[in-house]
């Protein structure tokens, strides 16, 4: 069978999206307990084509061309699997995101406007090593009522394609051509042209990468280039807290966008606090790098200046003693990436003036960055992480896919009748209701 160009993909996924927004909640998420039930069901297929791109993606990093990182993001496990299935089924259980009214407005007796939630359309993805991130796009595209075109990277291509072919046979029943899947790089060019037909792009991956999409469309990108997040362990921090949520914003997955990179330490706490984070790091195979300050403390590499703006995705942490709250606001202002920052304190005006002072999309008070998630955020998952201020920021999930629409429901009323020197007046009252089509309020 002749492989289907880009741009057919993409007018079957625009004609898709029409159809699938008048989809009812209980039909989009029958097809999604559908998938979850498909995952599980057809595990073993998945695995294999996992196990394939692993050992590829193995073979390339003995051979230097891949990080341990990626291929960490690539690997998929049974256990991996029983979560996939559940965040699918966690999205399936999301209020419906469609069809909200979100304001009422009366302009006159018997002329309402209503303000409601409806899918933004089609939504174009490029995504990197984890496999899994096919299934959260798809996931949050077909509940929100968005068509999605799916690109994820090469190392993963032996599991996306499987991924994408149990989600597509699992929604047999949804409009033909919902999710789409592109491979090769010269597609990802041919959708930054389709201006006129996507109308939304998600890119994960690289800071560079990011920075080209944006760079080359018009299409409204939302994504995020970096993540550099930051702890910060005050002087009124519990300090076994501290060292809790250090280790745990580093170790528990440091390949992901939302582990920490710097660790601020207070200097009046960091001769007692450095050497018990240190030992914790040390068991964990993590390589500290640090000021002059803190390797005064604890023998560790120097850091450089490029340290402090580096994103490593693997067990490195740079390290840097601050002598006040203040500097390490400023600290955070001029190297963060505005993705997700924490503040380790008793002390809650500190806290305060620490989650005011930043412009980053999450700011946390004694918590690990890590939760800077769409499932862990009650979201059901995520497409992305957004660090720009328009639209949605953070993790964006369900409300990030959505956009609205005005109806007005009217009873013959024109515009002549509120204008000239007889005008008559709105009244532009809001109430409580929502809108029902062809109905006027019974209030």
């Amino acid at each position: 069978m002749t492989e289907k160009s880009t741009e057919t993909k993409v007018a079957e996924a625009e004609s898709a999206a029409l159809k699938l927004a008048q989809l009812s909640d209980d039909e989009r998420s029958a097809a999604l307990n559908a998938i979850a039930d498909a995952i599980i069901e057809r595990s073993d297929e998945i695995l294999e084509a996992n196990e394939r791109d692993v050992s590829e993606a193995e073979e390339l990093l003995a051979a230097g061309e891949y990080s341990q990182a990626l291929v960490d993001r690539l690997e998929l496990s049974p256990s991996k699997l029983d979560s996939i299935a559940e965040m699918v089924r966690s999205v399936a259980a999301q209020d419906d995101p469609l069809g909200e009214t979100q304001t009422a407005r009366e302009l006159d007796e018997d002329l309402e406007l209503y303000k409601c939630t409806v899918p933004i359309g089609v939504i174009g993805t490029i995504f990197e090593s984890r496999p899994d991130a096919l299934v959260q796009i798809a996931a949050l595209g077909l509940k929100s009522g968005n068509a999605v075109i799916l690109k994820g990277g090469s190392e993963a291509s032996h599991s996306n394609r499987v991924l994408f072919e149990i989600i597509r046979e699992a929604t047999s029943e949804m409009p033909d051509g919902w999710s789409q899947l592109i491979e090769a790089r010269a597609d990802v060019d041919a959708l930054l042209d389709m201006d006129d037909a996507i109308d939304l792009l998600m890119p994960r991956g690289s800071s560079a990468f990011v920075e080209y999409i944006q760079d080359n469309t018009s299409i409204a990108v939302l994504g995020h280039t970096e993540g550099i997040c930051h702890v910060y362990v005050d002087d009124a921090a519990d300090l076994s807290m501290a060292a809790d949520i250090a280790y745990d914003a580093k170790v528990q997955y440091p390949a992901v966008c939302n582990a920490v990179e710097t660790l601020l330490v207070h200097e009046s706490v960091a001769a007692e606090f450095l050497p018990k984070i240190a030992e914790r790091y040390v068991d964990a195979n993590v390589e500290m790098r640090g000021d002059e300050a803190s390797r005064a403390i604890v023998d560790m590499e120097q850091a450089e200046s490029d340290d402090w703006a580096t994103e490593y995705g693997d067990l490195v942490v740079a390290v840097k003693v601050v002598d006040s709250l203040g500097e390490a606001i400023d600290h955070i202002t001029t190297y963060g990436s505005k993705h997700t920052e924490s503040i380790v304190t008793e002390d809650a005006e500190r806290a305060s003036r620490f989650m005011r002072s930043l412009d980053s999309a999450s700011v946390f008070h004694n918590a690990s960055t890590r939760f800077s998630d769409g499932y862990r955020f009650g979201l059901g998952a995520e497409v992305g992480i957004s660090t720009g201020k328009i639209h949605a920021r953070g993790p964006v999930g369900l409300e990030g896919l959505t956009t609205y629409q005005y109806y007005l429901e009217g009873d013959g009323q024109v515009v002549g009748t509120y204008a000239g020197a007889d005008a008559k007046s709105f009244t532009h009252e809001d109430f409580d209701g929502s809108w029902t089509p062809g109905s006027l309020s019974d209030r």
